[in-house]
């Protein structure tokens, strides 16, 4: 029904997101493309993995598959696993710890790709290489979305290279299309 809303409907943006509805009962809206990524925070049955799967459907029904490309890692198992065969998704969902670091590796170079690629049409970010590559009759690239389910098992299982992906692509993605969604717990009140 967030779907329907008058509020979604004038976001006018491919990675619009209906995230719920406030205490007064109004629906409540964000665009992906404006945030530099988004976590979600929450204890075990909070609801991360529901927000999550809630924020997919929000982008696959806004987006075909040539537009859109997502990526999909989750370290518990069950997740996100109902979202394989999605036609938006690149491979499928990704479980293993291995397998997971190398697609944050392949996210990074495939970053790197796309800021060499628009430093050859001297355009800022996606949206103006997109333009450019359609007045010239050329294939564009689609937005990529990738979204970590606990993040905090991936981050036990291999610290130091999941810590260097996520803060490059954290700092660096944005102009070119790349968006995070990461779901993990807060971390406890006994680290300091």
């Amino acid at each position: 029904s967030l779907l329907e809303t008058p509020e979604f409907k004038s976001m006018h943006s491919p990675l619009a997101l209906a995230l719920g509805k406030n205490v007064s009962g109004e629906p409540v809206v964000a665009d992906l493309s404006k945030m530099p990524h988004l976590l979600l925070a929450g204890t075990t049955n909070s609801g991360k993995s529901i927000c999550l799967a809630a924020l997919i459907c929000c982008l696959v029904m806004n987006n075909t598959p040539h537009d859109l490309k997502l990526v999909m890692l989750d370290p518990k198992m069950v997740e996100l696993a109902r979202f394989n065969g999605l036609p938006h998704l690149i491979g499928s969902v990704e479980t293993e710890i291995e397998r997971m670091l190398a697609v944050l590796r392949w996210a990074l170079a495939e970053m790197d790709n796309r800021y060499r690629l628009m430093a050859e049409a001297k355009v800022r970010n996606l949206e103006s290489y997109n333009r450019k590559m359609l007045q010239k009759k050329q294939d564009t690239l689609p937005r990529l979305v990738i979204f970590v389910d606990e993040l905090a098992d991936l981050m036990m299982s291999s610290p130091d290279q999941t810590e260097h992906n996520l803060i490059r692509l954290a700092q660096m993605a944005r102009p070119t299309g790349i968006h995070m969604v990461v779901a993990t717990q807060p971390p406890s009140r006994d680290i300091v």
